[in-house]
């Protein structure tokens, strides 16, 4: 029997596409005549099947090991009597729980001095004057991006999803709602050549340098052809069970970079004069009352943190490390803070915009604790001024 004609009867049955069970039979096929006794030959589909059969094994264990780890790290939280909940978010029900990697884009979450930008600081105002709570929704109602949720699916593009999120917040805010734009995470994730790799990581403050040196043009969400360039990646459930498949399924590449508007564009304005620059990329220092006073006066900020194993299965309340380890750096948008009393204590948070759609978390978004750099949260802080 020849290797290219093993009987298809027993591929139905195991977890490989068509394509990977014939390479792999064709790979045998060049190893078992000089390995293997003539045997092997004759009883080539047994050989193919148990093969396949070991593989399928492994595969099936570390999807099991992954919902079962989840199972016990929301266990953990959940009997800790911590601030918050969590429960199954299960966007990658079934798979391996270290596949949140990929989606975890930030290459250093917290980068040395030298490679950090400009220092902004806020001198002259009254720290007690700062008020309990802030919601940058509220603040601006006529910026409709503040209160977006977007998806980076499944590509570590955080970085690009951070920094667009709240530059277009700051158009919006600096212009007195006079511009709003909505960013194109696309045209930034896909050519921005000093920000890192793409759907592999990224650096945030190099993003903000961007839009100083080249700027980006606007771009809708995916499917959304009302702007520029839009998102060619589709969203996808994260950690959790929703409207959209669950990522995973597909890792995507980092898309090629465009040099013009989506040909299904309906927006009116050429890729080359489209692209939005800011005057100014900075950094704001890790005190709280300097990033309070920050988005106060100019809008949400990008920021960065450390993500351990239980933060994906986040529901409600202010989270703060409780099991797990490390899993890699992850950018959000800051847009406001608060002081949680529901567990009879006041814990004060920061309220953030996460990138995994609406369906995550706390209809997309979440809290962290404030006040004490929790998972590095205050330790890199950028954002910038436009130039319109």
């Amino acid at each position: 029997m020849e290797w290219s004609k093993i009987d298809e009867r027993y591929a139905h049955s195991l977890p490989f596409s068509s394509s990977v069970f014939a390479f792999l039979c064709s790979a045998l096929s060049a190893l078992c005549p000089h390995l293997l006794p003539p045997v092997c030959v004759r009883q080539s589909s047994l050989l193919v099947f148990a093969v396949f059969a070991v593989l399928a094994v492994a595969v099936s264990a570390s999807r099991l090991h992954g919902d079962a780890k989840r199972k016990d790290l929301i266990e953990a939280v959940n009997n800790a009597g911590t601030t918050w909940r969590a429960g199954m978010n299960s966007r990658f029900a079934g798979k391996p729980y270290h596949s949140i990697k990929r989606q975890l884009g930030v290459i250093d979450e917290n980068p040395p001095a030298w490679e950090r930008l400009p220092l902004h600081v806020h001198t002259g105002f009254d720290m007690a004057a700062l008020p309990e709570e802030f919601d940058a929704r509220q603040q601006w109602p006529h910026c409709p991006t503040i209160g977006e949720i977007r998806d980076q699916s499944d590509c570590g593009s955080c970085w690009a999803f951070g920094a667009v999120e709240a530059a277009s917040d700051r158009i919006c805010i600096q212009t007195q709602g006079k511009t709003n734009l909505h960013l194109s995470a696309e045209d930034l994730l896909s050519c921005c050549s000093s920000c890192g790799f793409g759907c592999n990581g990224g650096y945030p403050s190099a993003a903000w340098q961007w839009f100083v040196s080249t700027g980006v043009v606007t771009g809708g969400n995916y499917g959304n052809y009302s702007w520029c360039s839009s998102y060619s990646m589709p969203n996808c459930d994260h950690h959790t069970t929703g409207k959209y498949p669950p990522c995973g399924a597909s890792e995507y590449p980092t898309p090629q970079c465009p040099t013009q508007c989506d040909s299904k564009s309906t927006y009116p304005i050429p890729f080359a004069q489209d692209k939005r620059k800011f005057s100014r990329a900075y950094s704001v220092s890790s005190s709280p009352e300097q990033i309070q006073q920050e988005i106060m006066t100019n809008g949400p900020v990008e920021a960065a943190f450390s993500v351990y194993e239980d933060f994906p299965n986040y529901k409600s309340g202010v989270y703060q490390h409780v099991s797990g380890s490390y899993l890699g750096g992850h950018a959000i948008k800051i847009l406001g803070w608060g002081v949680d009393k529901s567990t009879g204590k006041d814990v004060p948070y920061w309220l953030v915009a996460n990138s995994w759609n609406e369906d995550w978390g706390d209809q997309g978004y979440f809290k962290i604790l404030r006040g004490v750099n929790e998972c590095g949260i205050e330790g890199s802080i950028v954002a910038g001024t436009y130039s319109g």
